[in-house]
């Protein structure tokens, strides 16, 4: 079984990655396991080689978890092949969970359950079964994310602190189209500005 591992982290990484490799466990085999340490590295294995089941953290440099599983949604929407999807997180929040589920992904786990859990997460996800912890799914019901994604991309960046000509430049857009996005986040949260609209996003699990 091939695993691909993303998580920035480095002993988070190490620690699950001995984890899996180490497994005795009939029904997974012998598993083989690649790391990844952020969404950007991931992408680009997930075009050179082909595994099993991407296993992945949400909150990651380049690309988040999320933004990975939608990808790979598109990016194998023609293949015969099709990875399976598990996304690990320390957040169990709503909008996370929802936007997961919309992105193909067959399991959502916080990194603090069991190890036993993991490993039958990853059992049943294999044989075609969705695995979601069901508080964190009922949680999922309520909150609807008003964010398209160029907002949430434009969010994202400000809350790095990144400044209006920064933001404009790695998205590819001009910045008064930057300030119509930031603008219209910040109507539709409600906040005083992008940052407090930034908080507000991130509190619902909608970046």
């Amino acid at each position: 079984m091939r695993i691909l591992l993303a998580e920035d982290q480095a002993m988070v990484r190490g620690a699950l990655s001995a984890l899996l490799t180490l497994t005795d466990d009939a029904a997974l085999g012998k598993v083989e396991v690649t790391e990844a340490e952020d969404g950007a590295q991931a992408m680009a294995l997930l075009k050179q080689q082909s595994f099993d089941l991407l296993l992945s953290d949400i909150e990651m440099p380049q690309h988040t978890g999320l933004e990975l599983a939608q990808w790979l949604q598109q990016y194998q929407a023609d293949s015969s092949h099709k990875t399976k999807i598990i996304i690990l997180t320390t957040f169990g929040r709503a909008g996370y969970i929802k936007r997961a589920l919309t992105a193909g992904v067959e399991g959502f786990l916080l990194k603090d359950a069991p190890t036993e859990s993991l490993l039958s997460a990853i059992k049943q996800v294999m044989s075609g079964k969705k695995v979601i912890d069901p508080e964190l799914a009922i949680s999922a019901i309520g909150d609807i994310d008003p964010l398209n994604d160029k907002e949430r991309k434009a969010l994202r960046l400000a809350s790095e602190g990144l400044s209006t000509s920064d933001i404009a430049a790695q998205l590819f857009i001009a910045e008064g189209t930057l300030r119509n996005y930031l603008s219209e986040a910040i109507s539709k949260l409600n906040a005083t500005n992008r940052i407090d609209a930034a908080r507000i996003a991130k509190q619902k699990g909608w970046l």
